[in-house]
């Protein structure tokens, strides 16, 4: 089994903006994330950890700026905390094993889905391609990643 953890190495590779918004509780400038309009099949994982965090085939357009997911694709990956922050209570998401800080969920995802909408900024993210998963050691996920587009 593959053990996910955050490290000294990871953190020292993260660029200024991924560093800011996984490890300082940062968020990305709407629109702009390198992740939000890729269609391609994969899985996005932690950029820290390399934990799985979310499948192609969850996610959707939800016209928010970020990307967006109906469910993580390993519950147990995605730790959901009460923040109270900017003057709001939202749901903050956070990884379980690189404790990143994700984005944020919240209950108006389409309903057919379970009605979740996932938030989450691209730089806490690295994309798989289906076509590599295998050879990354993410094989067991290929199930869950279908193409979208």
């Amino acid at each position: 089994m593959t053990t996910y953890k955050k490290s000294a190495e990871a953190i020292a590779a993260l660029t200024k903006n991924q560093f800011r918004i996984t490890q300082q509780s940062g968020t990305e400038q709407a629109g702009t994330g390198e992740h939000l309009d890729n269609t391609e099949p994969g899985i996005y994982v932690d950029i820290v950890s390399g934990e799985p965090l979310f499948a192609s085939s969850d996610k959707f357009d939800s016209g928010c700026g970020w990307p967006s997911f109906t469910k993580p694709i390993e519950p147990a990956n995605v730790n959901e905390l009460k923040d109270g922050s900017h003057g709001m209570i939202r749901t903050e998401v956070r990884s379980s094993y690189g404790d990143s800080h994700l984005g944020h969920v919240f209950n108006d995802g389409p309903v057919d889905a379970g009605g979740l909408r996932y938030c989450i900024n691209s730089a806490s993210l690295r994309f798989i391609h289906r076509e590599e998963m295998q050879g990354q050691g993410y094989g067991a996920y290929l199930d869950q990643v279908e193409d979208i587009s």
